[in-house]
C-alpha cells in the first residue's frame, strides 16, 4: 500500500472511529436512563415507517420523515435534559483539587445526625449538593446559611419546628437552605407504601447527582438515594462507607482519571429502583 493511498484514506478512517466512539459511549451514558425507552420505541416506529415508505414508495410519508428528521435532535435534547445537565456539570467539575480531610468532617456530621434521629425516630431529608445547584430543583426554602453541625440539624428536624418539614440542602459545611419541597418522582413501578419523604428523595436524585439521605419517622430507618435508586434500610457504617466513596475525592493525581474511569468505565446493569437492605431493629431505651 503506497503513501498516497494512505494519506487518502485515514481522514475518512478517523471520522468513522470517532463517530462510532461517540455513539458507543453516548448509548452507554443514556442506557438506564428515564427516556431511553421513550428513544428506543420512537427509533423502532421511525425505522418501520421509513421501510413502509421505501418499500410502498409512499411520498408524501417520505416528505414528512424527512422533514421531521431535522427536529430529532431538538427532541433528544427535550428528553434527555435532565441527564445532559448533570453530565455537563460534571465535565465542568472535573475534580483536581479536593480536601479530602472536610469531606470526612461533612460526612461524619451526616452520619452523627442520621444517628441520633433514627435512635428517637425523627423524620429527616438531607441533601447534598455536589456539581449541579440544587436550588434550582427544589420549588421553596428558607436560607439558613450557618455552620452544619449534628445540633443545627437536630433543631431544625425537631417536632413543631416552624422549617422542620421539608428537606435541608447541605453546601460543602454549611447548611444552606431548609424547608425544601424535592421534586417527586414520576417513577409507577414503585411500592405503594413508599412515602413522600423517600419518593422526594427519588426524585430529586434523578434530576441531579445530589446525594439524598432520608430517615424514617415511622421506623428510624435510614435510607439513601443517588442516581434515582434507594437503598432502604442501611446501617451507620453501610452510609458511611457509601458517603465516603460518592463524596470524598480521590488524590489529587488520580482524580481526573477516576472520574472519566467513573463516567466511561464498566457500567453494571441498572437494578431495581429501590432495595431494602435491613428491617428496622426495635430501640431499646434505657
Amino acid at each position: 500500500m503506497s503513501w498516497s493511498h494512505i494519506q487518502t484514506i485515514w481522514r475518512p478512517a478517523l471520522e468513522i472511529f470517532i463517530l462510532a466512539v461517540a455513539i458507543y459511549y453516548t448509548s452507554r451514558f443514556l442506557r438506564g436512563t428515564r427516556g431511553w425507552p421513550i428513544v428506543v420505541g420512537f427509533v423502532v416506529l421511525l425505522l418501520v415507517l421509513a421501510f413502509a415508505a421505501t418499500v410502498l414508495q409512499l411520498q408524501v410519508l417520505r416528505w414528512i420523515l424527512g422533514a421531521f428528521s431535522i427536529f430529532f435532535p431538538v427532541a433528544i435534547v427535550i428528553i434527555f435534559q435532565p441527564e445532559l445537565r448533570r453530565l455537563l456539570a460534571e465535565l465542568g467539575n472535573i475534580p483536581l483539587f479536593a480536601s479530602a480531610h472536610e469531606q470526612r468532617e461533612s460526612i461524619e456530621v451526616i452520619i452523627q445526625t442520621c444517628e441520633r434521629l433514627s435512635e428517637v425516630k425523627i423524620g429527616a431529608l438531607v441533601a447534598i449538593e455536589q456539581t449541579i445547584q440544587l436550588h434550582d430543583a427544589v420549588e421553596s426554602g428558607v436560607p439558613v446559611d450557618c455552620e452544619a453541625t449534628p445540633e443545627m440539624l437536630e433543631t431544625i428536624f425537631f417536632p413543631n419546628n416552624a422549617i422542620h418539614d421539608g428537606g435541608v440542602i447541605i453546601k460543602g459545611d454549611r447548611i444552606a437552605y431548609a424547608a425544601c419541597i424535592f421534586p417527586l418522582t414520576t417513577r409507577t413501578d414503585l411500592n405503594k407504601s413508599l412515602g413522600t419523604r423517600h419518593r422526594a428523595a427519588i426524585g430529586l436524585s434523578e434530576e441531579t447527582d445530589a446525594v439524598v439521605i432520608a430517615v424514617s419517622e415511622e421506623t428510624g430507618m435510614i435510607s439513601h438515594a443517588y442516581k434515582g435508586q434507594l437503598v432502604r434500610g442501611v446501617t451507620i457504617e453501610e452510609l458511611r462507607a457509601f458517603l465516603t466513596s460518592v463524596i470524598v475525592q480521590p488524590a489529587k493525581t488520580r482524580s481526573a482519571v477516576e472520574w472519566i474511569r467513573r463516567q466511561f468505565g464498566p457500567r453494571n446493569k441498572p437494578g431495581p429502583a429501590v432495595i431494602t437492605k435491613h428491617e428496622p431493629r426495635p430501640v431499646v431505651k434505657h
